[in-house]
């Protein structure tokens, strides 16, 4: 699985985000921002992110994923 890959999954499933990757297809990091991210808790908007990649993490496509959310107003 390429970064590009996990990047627009990311992008379709997080409204109005801006998604940075980092690593490679195995192991990566996204640092998403987005406004969807407002009011919830840093647990609650990784569950969201990973809930986009799960599927991927399972079939061992994607071994690991660091995740940083923030809104536009943490950046």
């Amino acid at each position: 699985m390429t970064l590009e890959e996990i990047q627009a999954k990311i992008e379709v499933g997080i409204g109005s985000s801006t998604v940075c990757m980092g690593g490679d297809g195995c192991n990566c990091s996204a640092l998403v921002i987005s406004p969807v991210f407002e009011g919830l808790s840093l647990l609650n908007r990784q569950k969201m992110i990973l809930a986009l990649v799960r599927e991927d993490i399972n079939s061992g496509n994607l071994h690991a994923l660091t995740i940083k959310a923030r809104t536009p107003a943490e950046v």
